[in-house]
């Protein structure tokens, strides 16, 4: 599958929409003001790490978010299929609508968007480490997928219309009027996407996943599927 594809619903100077790439969305002080207000945790930022024992260097992502009434912020990461990936660590904590669980992997596409009432933002970018000519640490190289600003979605999953979240998503529109329509490979993550803006008080991963697990029937005992042969049974997310 090649996710080269690239949708937008506003033409932007390239090195704003290199700050987006890398960065994340770019939100006015007020939203943040009122995201902090509201004591939502959202951290869409990427860094790059080397694992001594396998002598490589990975990317590290965070999902996190959660959401109130009014608005809400969520931040996550698939495959370049779209598909969920296995979380590396899942963060509890006694706060609700923040860090939920950590992932590495050589290439994240991170997904994030806000919402404000029935307004959303989307973002969904690439991300890979390329190699440098001048020094041993790679480089990181970010790309947009998609961009969509001020999609509509006139539901309240937060509230009454909850039984419909993970089914539906924003419709985007470009400045024409004309509607922008996601690559049927992210449709998933972003209907997701918008359950999780809607998670009043988020304790919960709505993307990453546990690890599947295979089980030794010999000694009645499971263990990790990459210590084994055999195909993983996927115990699924929560």
């Amino acid at each position: 599958m090649n996710m080269k594809h690239l949708a937008t619903t506003q033409s932007h100077p390239v090195d704003h929409r290199e700050l987006l790439a890398r960065q994340g969305l770019r939100l006015p002080a007020v939203t943040l003001k009122h995201l902090r207000s509201a004591g939502i945790y959202c951290q869409p930022s990427i860094s790059i790490e080397h694992q001594h024992l396998a002598k490589r260097y990975v990317l590290r992502g965070v999902e996190s978010g959660g959401a109130v009434a009014e608005l809400g912020a969520y931040s996550s990461f698939v495959d370049e299929q779209g598909a969920a990936l296995s979380w590396l660590q899942r963060i509890d904590s006694i706060g609700v609508n923040g860090v939920h669980a950590i992932v590495v992997a050589p290439v994240l596409v991170r997904v994030q968007m806000l919402r404000i009432e029935r307004t959303y933002d989307l973002l969904i970018t690439r991300h890979s480490l390329a190699s440098s000519a001048n020094q041993q640490r790679p480089r990181l190289e970010s790309s947009i997928l998609f961009y969509g600003r001020r999609g509509s979605l006139e539901m309240e999953l937060w509230g009454k219309d909850a039984a419909f979240r993970g089914a539906v998503c924003p419709v985007f529109y470009s400045r024409s009027g004309e509607p922008v329509t996601l690559p049927r490979e992210l449709q998933t993550a972003a209907a997701r996407l918008t359950s999780a803006v809607a998670c009043t008080g988020c304790r919960h991963c709505h993307l990453l996943k546990p690890k599947p697990i295979a089980v030794d029937a010999a000694n009645d005992v499971t263990v990790p599927a990459e210590r084994t042969g055999r195909d993983p049974v996927d115990i699924g997310a929560p």
